[in-house]
Order: C-alpha cells, then structure tokens, then sequence
C-alpha cells in the first residue's frame, strides 16, 4: 500500500477519535475554517522553508502540508483517488492551457 494512501486510511480513522487522543480529530472537531487555516499556515511553512538554504527543513514542511491538506480533504469527504484523478486528466496539458481552461 502507498504511504498516501496509508495516511489516508489513517486519517479517516482518526478523524472519529476522541480529540483529546488524535490531532485529526482535534481537527476535525474545531472545524474547516481552523483547518483551513492551519493548511495556510503549514504552506507559507514550506515557502519559508523553500527560501532558506536547507533541505531538510523543506521537506519537513512539504510533509506538514501534505498531511494537513489530506486532513481537509478527509474533512471535505474527498478521497485522495479524486486528486490523483485530476492530476492524472492534467497530464501531457500545458499548465498554462490548463490553468486558462478554468478562467482563473
């Protein structure tokens, strides 16, 4: 099995448990916003971590918003298949036709 997709079956247990046990169900008992949030926060995490001269850090960080991204998701009932699979359609398109297919 995956390491993601692992995590994920984890997550998904987790997210049930007491919030005074499991970070995830900590989590997911203070809501998306504060997931949301903390998604933000491990991102510009990883851009700080991406500016400085060392590696580790960075991927320290890319590990923390990976894990917190799959936690809003499970919070959101998307499986990660669902991302694998748009990333898989994004395949072999610019990712500047893809990106003015969308109008953002």
């Amino acid at each position: 099995m995956h390491t993601l997709t692992r995590l994920e079956h984890i997550i998904s247990q987790r997210k049930v448990a007491d919030p005074d046990s499991s970070y995830v169900a900590k989590l997911n008992s203070l809501g998306l916003p504060i997931m949301a949030r903390k998604l933000g926060e491990e991102a510009v995490e990883a851009v700080v971590a991406a500016l400085s001269d060392g590696k580790d850090d960075l991927v320290e960080e890319a590990a923390d918003l990976v894990f917190h991204l799959m936690v809003l998701l499970s919070a959101k009932d998307i499986p990660l298949s669902d991302v694998m699979a748009e990333l898989d359609r994004r395949e072999g398109v610019s990712g500047l036709d893809e990106k003015a297919s969308r109008g953002s």
